[in-house]
């Protein structure tokens, strides 16, 4: 089974969600539904940037790892560059 980090961006107020799960297109739903409490304010949600892993373990760690470049120049790269590179 894949596991997927996502970024959503909210087209209401242009902010930003980073999450993990194994089935983009439920989530999604679930977030614009406002199912989720964290992103029901700002609905409706696209989704703007996804990584595939083969391990849920790999996975939580990258969405770690993207939660903690916050907003700065780092985040804004993944979504310009065809594929991120640590470093």
């Amino acid at each position: 089974m894949k596991y997927y980090v996502y970024i959503l961006r909210s087209l209401s107020t242009d902010r930003y969600y980073t999450g993990c799960t194994n089935n983009l297109l439920r989530r999604l739903k679930e977030h614009n539904s406002s199912r989720v409490r964290s992103t029901k304010s700002y609905v409706p949600w696209e989704i703007v940037y996804t990584e595939s892993f083969e391990s849920k373990s790999n996975a939580f760690k990258r969405e770690k790892e993207i939660k903690s470049f916050k907003s700065g120049l780092k985040f804004k790269k993944l979504f310009y560059s065809e594929r991120w590179q640590s470093g």
